[in-house]
């Protein structure tokens, strides 16, 4: 990871204009977070894309990271089942229809930490501005739904650092059930919520299943300041609502850093 940040930051040698105030410290979903990570000065940018399958997100992930390199940022991908350590572990264990719903939470929790560690933090602490490909908004949507007592799954996740911004992709479910078809052809077993015996109509059950995933995200608005977006709307409309967001923020960074000089 080391290495791949130094060839980034030879490429991009302007990413300092990511840069915050010096004395800006790591913050943590809740205030227990990681002990040894809590003195780390935090320099780069966390921003998150969450919504569902064929919702779009790679699609404006994309749009967004090609604006922001032009820019002269560095940018840095995360997202699900991304960690070296765990990623094939949680494919494995999605193949095992016995494994437990409390254990794959704790599997999704454990690729996130591990990326957190050894890829979020050293990126955010050279500077980089840091994509992630959902985060543990989903986590927490996918395992409350499945009936896992959402205090427990909050303070599972309280390793997790805050973004600084967190884009929600709300797409209506019969809108969304197209674009899943015309992406895969076919409807996933977990995305579709099979395992949850809410239809014997797989089609009945992913409308369903979607639906609860949205009203699980609603509830999480208010809390962890999710952004809605309209996901139903063009490409284009989607990635112009984001992107006049994301150089707003970074506008003011910037501000705010000259301020303190």
């Amino acid at each position: 990871m080391n290495k791949m940040i130094s060839r980034k930051l030879t490429k991009n040698k302007d990413y300092s204009t990511t840069k915050k105030e010096s004395n800006n410290k790591i913050k943590f979903i809740n205030h227990s977070g990681i002990k040894y990570l809590k003195d780390i000065e935090i320099n780069g940018s966390f921003i998150v894309i969450e919504g569902p399958d064929a919702s779009g997100r790679s699609t404006q992930i994309q749009k967004i990271t090609e604006k922001l390199e032009a820019d002269g940022h560095a940018v840095v991908n995360a997202g699900l089942k991304r960690s070296d350590l765990i990623s094939q572990g949680i494919i494995e264990a999605k193949r095992n229809f016995q494994v437990g719903r409390r254990t794959m939470a704790l599997y999704y929790a454990a690729d996130f930490a591990d990326q957190l560690e050894n890829k979020i933090v050293p990126a955010l602490k050279a500077g980089f501005i840091v994509i992630s490909d959902r985060y543990i908004y989903t986590l927490i949507a996918r395992s409350s739904v499945r009936g896992i007592n959402k205090n427990w799954l909050h303070q599972l996740h309280g390793f997790a650092i805050k973004p600084d911004l967190i884009f929600y992709l709300n797409v209506d479910p019969f809108n969304l059930i197209h674009r899943v078809f015309k992406k895969n052809k076919s409807l996933d077993y977990y995305e579709s919520g099979s395992d949850l015996g809410l239809s014997a109509d797989i089609f009945d059950s992913f409308i369903k299943y979607q639906l609860l995933l949205k009203k699980e995200f609603t509830m999480m608005q208010k809390k962890y300041g999710l952004i809605d977006v309209d996901g139903n709307k063009s490409i284009e409309d989607i990635y112009h609502n984001i992107q006049t967001k994301i150089s707003g923020y970074l506008d003011q960074n910037k501000k705010n850093e000259t301020l303190f000089r």
